[in-house]
């Protein structure tokens, strides 16, 4: 049975499911699949990037689903990000509209500065140079009223950023004549990031939360890194509520009011990974989970950290 989910709403009036997929690291060849089951089962907020190199497979499924009948445009809430390579303004508007040709669509729900700092803009996605990531010095505050330029221009509903620190939203708000409706972050009780929800918070811009469960498939993972879903007093927890530690993870985060965005590929976790909406975690234990964090972030990047905009030098 296809899971209801409750709906946030943006500081600009539009509302957006709580709940999503994640579409990183998601195979080509299995992302279609796992967008399909994520409709069937519910879903209706599915979260791609231009990075992710598989939006024209999501697309395909979007598609399906629609000339199915199963959903029209209108219910679905897509969302994509404009790649550091792009954050030249005039770089911008070409970027999103390969975006909508990938994905088959019109506009895009929701539309984010994947990142603050910019690289090299021509050379590919990865600029390099002796094995060193080549930057650009792209303000991404020049970037934001790029972004600015596609709401107007209705390629997009919505805009935001992802993993800007509260330093850099607050130099963007500060030119804003759009304000952003979200920051995209890594977000999980080993990195419950506390300070910049209460700061989001107070600026009405509302935290998504990706790497929800750890993202422990990320590409860089080293043997003998924690593993947040084996965490022994997360699985105490989750014995408690009859619940996996997926579940216990991902109500956690939904419970705080932070969109939250798992990925998977597997039909099975697809559909249990939606099935949070028939409990709540008690106070007692939201108070545990919150004491689990260690700053521990997985999607650091720190081999950029010498870029002038690399976000994660400062607390929050």
């Amino acid at each position: 049975m296809a899971q209801k989910v409750p709906f946030v709403q943006f500081n600009n009036d539009l509302k957006f499911p709580i709940f999503g997929l994640g579409t990183w690291k998601s195979p080509p060849g299995e992302v279609t699949q796992a967008v399909k089951n994520a409709i069937d089962a519910g879903y209706r907020h599915i979260d791609c990037a231009h990075v992710y190199g598989n939006e024209t497979e999501v697309g395909a499924a979007l598609k399906e689903k629609i000339q199915e009948g199963v959903v029209k445009r209108e219910d679905l809430y897509i969302t994509s990000k404009l790649w550091n390579t792009f954050h030249r303004p005039d770089l911008i508007e070409p970027a999103i509209k390969t975006t909508l040709c990938n994905l088959g669509l019109e506009y895009l729900d929701l539309y984010l500065i994947h990142w603050p700092q910019a690289y090299k803009e021509d050379e590919g996605l990865f600029p390099e140079k002796d094995g060193k990531t080549v930057y650009s010095d792209v303000d991404y505050v020049d970037t934001w009223k790029g972004m600015e330029k596609l709401v107007k221009k209705c390629l997009t509903k919505s805009i935001g950023v992802s993993n800007f620190n509260h330093e850099q939203i607050d130099r963007v708000l500060a030119i804003a004549e759009i304000k952003p409706v979200t920051n995209q972050v890594e977000c999980h009780p080993y990195l419950n990031q506390k300070k910049l929800i209460e700061y989001c918070k107070s600026k009405d811009i509302v935290i998504t939360a990706y790497s929800p469960l750890g993202s422990p498939d990320r590409p860089w993972a080293k043997p003998g890194d924690p593993q947040l879903m084996d965490d022994p007093k997360l699985k105490e927890i989750a014995q408690k509520y009859g619940k996996t530690t997926a579940h216990i993870l991902l109500r956690y985060n939904v419970q705080r009011g932070l969109i939250t965005i798992p990925k998977s590929v597997t039909k099975s976790r697809i559909e249990q990974n939606i099935d949070i909406f028939d409990f709540e975690l008690k106070n007692e234990d939201m108070e545990c989970i919150d004491t689990f964090d260690c700053n521990g972030r997985f999607c650091h990047l720190n081999w950029i950290k010498d870029h002038k905009y690399y976000p994660f030098n400062i607390e929050y």
